[in-house]
C-alpha cells in the first residue's frame, strides 16, 4: 500500500524564503499549503513552479495576525488533505521604515508584534493541538503509524544581533527564539519536534532596499562565505528538519548565515 504524502503548511510560502522552503519540501514529496496576503490570482506562477514537483499545492489568502484567518488556514488544510505533519512559521514583515529607536513609532511596533510574533505563536498553538489529536486518534490508522509532528520557526540572526534602526524587528525575532524553546519543552511529551532556523543576509525582496549596504559588508569580509544567502539555502535546511533527519535535537537552532555571526579575533 502506497504511503500517503505528508502535508506541510508554510506561511508566507509564495515568495522569498518561504517559497524556497516550500520548493524544497515539494521536492521531498510533501503536499503543500501556502499562504500570503496577496490574492490567489497574483501567485499563479509560484503555485505552478511548486506543482511541477508533482505534489499537490493549495494557496490560501490569509493574514496570520488575524485569528479568523489562522482558523481558516488550518480548516482549509484539513479539508484539502486531511492531515498536517509540518508547520513552518515563516511569514513575517520588516518595518515599513527603518527608524532609530529614539524615533520609532508605536504603530510599527504593534504591526510587527502582531504579524511576526503573535500570529506564529497562536498558529503553533492551534496546529499543535491538531497534531496531538492526530497522534492520539489515528495511532493505528495506516499512514499515521509512527506519526511525529514537526514545527519549524524561521526567525533571523536579528534575534541576537542588534540593529538599532529596527529594534521592533529584532525584538520579534528574539521572541520567536524563546517561543521555539517553550514549544519544544511543551510538545516533547507528544513526540512533536520544534526547531528554529535563523537566516542571515538572504537575497529576497525584503532585503532589496538595502542591497548596497550588504554588498559592501560581503566585500569587507563580514561573512566567512562571501556571498548572499539564498532562499534555497534556507529551504534545504528546513526540508532536512521536516524529513526528520535531525534526531535527538528538539529545540535546537540552525544558524544559516555564511559565518556572519561567528565570533572572530
Amino acid at each position: 500500500m502506497a504511503t500517503e504524502p505528508k502535508v506541510a503548511l508554510v506561511t508566507g510560502g509564495s515568495r522569498g524564503i518561504g517559497f524556497g522552503i516550500a520548493e524544497e519540501l515539494a521536492k521531498s514529496g510533501f503536499n503543500l499549503v501556502i499562504n500570503g496576503v496577496r490574492p490567489g490570482t497574483d501567485i499563479g506562477d509560484a503555485v505552478t513552479r511548486l506543482e511541477a514537483h508533482r505534489g499537490a499545492v493549495q494557496y490560501v489568502q490569509a493574514d496570520i495576525s488575524v485569528k479568523a484567518d489562522r482558523e481558516r488556514l488550518l480548516q482549509t488544510t484539513g479539508e484539502c488533505f486531511g492531515r498536517l505533519d509540518v508547520l513552518v512559521n515563516n511569514a513575517g514583515v520588516a518595518p515599513t521604515e527603518r527608524a532609530d529607536m529614539l524615533e520609532a513609532r508605536e504603530e510599527s511596533f504593534d504591526r510587527l508584534m502582531s504579524i511576526n510574533l503573535k500570529g506564529p505563536y497562536f498558529l503553533t498553538q492551534a496546529a499543535a493541538r491538531w497534531m496531538i489529536n492526530q497522534t492520539v486518534d489515528h495511532a493505528q490508522v495506516e499512514g499515521f503509524r509512527n506519526y511525529r509532528g514537526c514545527i519549524i520557526n524561521v526567525s533571523s540572526v536579528s534575534a541576537f544581533m542588534a540593529s538599532t534602526n529596527r529594534g521592533d524587528y529584532c525584538i520579534t525575532k528574539a521572541g520567536i527564539s524563546m517561543a521555539t524553546r517553550l514549544w519544544a519543552a511543551r510538545l516533547a511529551e507528544h513526540g512533536i519536534n520544534v526547531f528554529e532556523i535563523q537566516p542571515g543576509v538572504v537575497e529576497t525582496d525584503m532585503t532589496a532596499g538595502v542591497r548596497e549596504k550588504y554588498d559592501r559588508m560581503i566585500k569587507d569580509g563580514a561573512m566567512l562565505l562571501p556571498r548572499w544567502g539564498t532562499a534555497t539555502d534556507i529551504g534545504r535546511a528546513a526540508a532536512m528538519l521536516a524529513r526528520g533527519e535531525l534526531t535527538y535535537a528538539t529545540g535546537q537552532v540552525l544558524i544559516i548565515d555564511g559565518g556572519l555571526s561567528l565570533p572572530r579575533l
